[in-house]
């Protein structure tokens, strides 16, 4: 009989940019382990089957205002304490040929991706650095390391929150506060996107990449990784 993995070091989790893909899948992981989660996003209406289905918290955020994420934390620090793990999943894009993009929407997808995740990282990192502890997880793609054709916005902000991420983790890690980045190298599995019947395990699973997530949790601080890349394994790459 295999031993059951170890517990997690942390408390209680915050989830922004929550929605039906990853972010449920983490909820559902977290929440079967008895901890605490707040869910935030834009539309919170979205977020009702799933606070029904596990009982975590859905609380509204417009991540590219730094005073909105600052009252959403304060909000979880009242709900279920200072966050111990903080997830950040939002993006944003914008498609299209460079010639014809709108630069205000590309601002906004660029805000999205990239600096909302500072707001959130700075939020954590005020208190995770003074309790010694801390997780956070900011969700990247292929974007972030190689940029496509007609989608420069995502992938700016992407390399954004890249850098970002690695950037924290070496001011960060001596503290005491794991930073990863997770590169998300393909399309992830949902409802709305089924995989094609003619390329079977073409796209991720999102189960699968929240037991990544939770793996990276439970690493010992002596072997913290800053970076995962996931892909289907009949990617070609």
């Amino acid at each position: 009989m295999s031993p059951l993995p170890p517990s997690l070091p942390y408390r209680n989790a915050l989830i922004i940019g929550a929605g039906p893909g990853i972010s449920a899948s983490l909820t559902r992981r977290l929440r079967a382990e008895n901890i605490p989660v707040v869910i935030a996003a834009r539309n919170v209406d979205k977020l009702a089957a799933l606070v029904d289905e596990t009982g975590a918290i859905a609380l509204p955020v417009d991540a590219t205002q730094a005073s909105e994420v600052e009252a959403l934390f304060n909000e979880a620090d009242a709900r279920i304490g200072a966050p111990e793990i903080v997830i950040y999943n939002a993006s944003g894009r914008v498609r299209g040929p460079i010639v014809e993009l709108d630069a205000a929407e590309v601002g906004n997808a660029i805000a999205v991706s990239a600096l909302g995740a500072f707001h959130a990282v700075q939020q954590a990192a005020r208190r995770m650095t003074s309790a010694g502890k801390g997780a956070i997880l900011l969700t990247g793609a292929t974007a972030g390391v190689k940029g496509f054709a007609l989608s420069a916005p995502f992938a700016m902000g992407k390399f954004a929150l890249r850098g970002l991420a690695q950037s924290a983790a070496r001011e960060l890690a001596p503290k005491g506060i794991h930073v990863a980045h997770f590169v998300i190298d393909g399309g992830v599995r949902a409802d709305h996107r089924p995989e094609p019947a003619d390329a079977p395990d073409s796209m991720l699973d999102p189960d699968a990449i929240a037991q990544t997530y939770m793996d990276v949790l439970r690493q010992h601080r002596s072997a913290w990784a800053w970076e995962i890349e996931l892909r289907p394994w009949v990617e070609k790459f």
